[in-house]
């Protein structure tokens, strides 16, 4: 179900869309620097390395781990914006290595300029998702907001010795991505055209159930999920937390479809432009990758898949962790 024609587009009443409205990476940073958090010996992941999830150990084979995410709209099917806000919240949870067990809503509305029945909507897509995640979604939290906004807070479990981390990762072993890259510039393109690209909603409304189920498989301790600040944004918190550095083959790098053409078209978002000065001094480029490769490589993704530290049967290996710190892209 669409906005109505009446109301406009949904995503024309948000300044920014999905993940690429996050707050930019250096200057969250820079926010946060000084607030620690509780510690103690339960406490297995805290605020430290900005990970995906909070992870406090409640047995000694049972770790709850607790996470929120919220954007604007990414999309102007209202139906579609749930599914693809609620597979970004549970991403977290799996990108931690657990299992979602239950979620609330978080929402934001514009009550006197958009229609209930379009908030309905935006429900049912994240119910939806939800109840394919196997994770019941119990009341939540709404506000009038003259931005929409929607997402979720999700509780969920792991066992505390079987964590997926991003201080966790250790030179020498292959780095697996899950999903390709580009639905940034897509969606830039969407918002700014009207343009529909299905293939990329349902690649942004798929969980990372599967990736991370398969992730622990094969013995993976470090991960992290790929989102608002862009393949190399988190990748390069991933190794800042281990101590290692990375090398990425850019050719190996799987790209959604259109998603150069949307570059070359110039639908590059903000929040994808500061996530690459954010991160450009600490990447060293090979011959032949130019700036463009490295928007690609920074595109602001929203519910992304996930990076791994390993091989992961099924999924590319786009480079290797090494001894030493930074990014090489080649």
């Amino acid at each position: 179900m669409s906005a109505p024609a009446e109301v406009g587009r949904l995503t024309s009443y948000a300044h920014g869309g999905g993940c690429a409205c996050k707050i930019p990476p250096g200057e969250l940073e820079d926010a946060v620097r000084d607030l620690v958090g509780q510690s103690g010996p339960d406490i297995l992941v805290g605020v430290d390395d900005g990970d995906d999830a909070a992870a406090v150990r409640v047995r000694e084979d049972l770790a709850v781990l607790s996470t929120a995410d919220f954007f604007t709209p990414v999309v102007d099917d209202a139906y579609d914006w749930g599914r693809i806000a609620a597979a970004n919240a549970l991403s977290d949870v799996y990108a931690m290595g657990g299992t979602p067990v239950v979620a609330i809503n978080l929402m934001g509305w514009p009550r006197d300029v958009l229609p209930r029945e379009l908030m309905r909507e935006v429900l049912r897509g994240g119910l939806d998702v939800a109840t394919l995640a196997g994770c019941p979604v119990i009341g939540g939290h709404t506000i009038d907001d003259p931005e929409p906004k929607y997402g979720m807070a999700v509780t969920g479990t792991a066992h505390p010795d079987r964590l997926l981390r991003n201080d966790a990762a250790v030179a020498g072993l292959p780095l697996t991505l899950t999903k390709p890259i580009g639905v940034g510039l897509l969606n830039n393109r969407h918002k700014q055209t009207g343009e529909v690209f299905a293939h990329a909603v349902e690649l942004m409304a798929s969980l990372n159930r599967d990736a991370s189920v398969a992730a622990l498989a094969a013995g993976a301790r470090a991960a992290t999920d790929v989102t608002g600040f862009g393949l190399l944004g988190h990748l390069h918190k991933l190794c800042r937390a281990s101590g290692v550095g990375a090398v990425i083959d850019l050719a190996s790098v799987p790209l959604v479809d259109g998603a150069r053409d949307a570059l070359a078209a110039g639908y590059v978002s903000g929040g994808t432009r500061r996530n690459l000065d954010w991160v450009r001094p600490h990447l060293s480029v090979g011959a032949g990758v130019g700036e463009d490769d490295l928007l690609l490589l920074a595109d602001a993704q929203t519910s992304g898949g996930l990076l791994v530290v390993g091989e992961v049967p099924g999924y590319p290996v786009i480079g290797h962790t090494v001894a030493g710190a930074g990014i090489e892209v080649c």
